[in-house]
């Protein structure tokens, strides 16, 4: 099949986010694009879309996401506006989105994987085992929090909502003595200035697909399938396959303090993943390896595994 490929006249319109992070990533993805096909910047539109979660009201009254909402709040209008035909892709940071799409939309493009690992942020301080008892501490991912609060009880983990430049500012004033970012974002926007230290996998488990931009179409678009399949990073299609896996089998959400991490290591995938009571009382851990083919299954199966040692009334958000 011959690709209609998109000119200037009619540019091929990339859905996105507006913070500075998402926009580094729709121009990343516009320039794999152009690279594939020998096309211009001018062959491309970025659209600029404000989703629910980008509420400047609720983030600077930090609001907790599980408040107004689920993974889908960086999500919707971005996906009804691809229904409507207003763009042709959309461009994400996977770890927010659902594991299933609205119907008439895929997620099967991801771009090569940056850094997967936390970052502590701290202008006089690289570990959280530094801070003093009682420190505040900024996050608003479920996950962090409980993952910190596993490890050191004293701390006192208060909500930090924002994009990555808001939250520097609210560690600036003061708001907490630390915060967390992903290492991926940092890298992303070139801000090497930032104050952070790259916290190890087996410290901080990270989000399921943390790392990843996830390129999402309609179903029945051919033409911007043909021109994805061509930027499509295999490897970390096959580490999501399996993380994902893993997600959709422990009924993930913004209430659920999950974490997981795929990995291929010669030639072989291992998958780690772990759950945790989200006041940090108790976390449950797996560590599997086998077939790179096998990565959904051993999701599915990890994720029976961690169920069942958890056990009833684990999670909250499952009574």
């Amino acid at each position: 099949m011959t690709l209609t490929l998109p000119s200037p006249d009619s540019p091929l319109k990339i859905g996105t986010r507006g913070s500075p992070l998402a926009l580094a990533q729709a121009y990343e993805t516009r320039q794999r694009l152009g690279t594939a096909f020998d096309l211009p910047d001018e062959t491309f539109e970025i659209v600029v879309i404000k989703t629910t979660g980008d509420n400047r009201a609720m983030i600077d009254a930090d609001r907790p996401l599980k408040e107004i909402g689920n993974k889908g709040l960086f999500t919707k209008e971005i996906e009804e506006a691809m229904l409507r035909g207003d763009i042709d892709i959309a461009v994400h940071s996977t770890k927010d989105m659902p594991v299933e799409q609205p119907a008439g939309l895929v997620l099967d493009t991801f771009l090569p994987r940056e850094d997967v690992r936390d970052a502590f942020i701290s202008p006089s301080l690289t570990s959280i085992h530094d801070l003093p008892q009682g420190a505040v501490v900024g996050t608003s991912s479920l996950r962090r929090r409980a993952q910190l609060l596993n490890r050191r009880p004293d701390l006192n983990v208060v909500e930090f909502r924002g994009n990555v430049q808001t939250r520097l500012k609210k560690l600036a004033d003061g708001v907490a003595d630390c915060t967390f970012l992903a290492m991926a974002g940092i890298r992303r926007l070139n801000m090497a200035e930032v104050p952070a230290t790259a916290i190890a996998p087996e410290d901080m488990l990270p989000a399921i697909a943390q790392g990843t931009i996830g390129i999402e179409r309609r179903s029945d678009d051919s033409r911007a399938a043909g021109m994805l399949e061509a930027i499509h990073h295999t490897e970390t299609g096959q580490r999501l396959a399996a993380e994902r896996a893993l997600l959709a089998a422990l009924d993930g959400s913004c209430e659920t303090p999950i974490a997981g991490l795929a990995e291929v290591q010669g030639g072989q995938l291992r998958l780690r993943g772990e759950v945790l009571r989200p006041d940090g009382s108790e976390a449950i851990a797996e560590d599997q390896t086998g077939a790179i083919s096998d990565g959904p299954e051993m999701g599915r199966v990890m994720a029976q595994t961690l169920l069942k040692q958890a056990g009833p009334g684990f999670f909250d958000w499952r009574s």
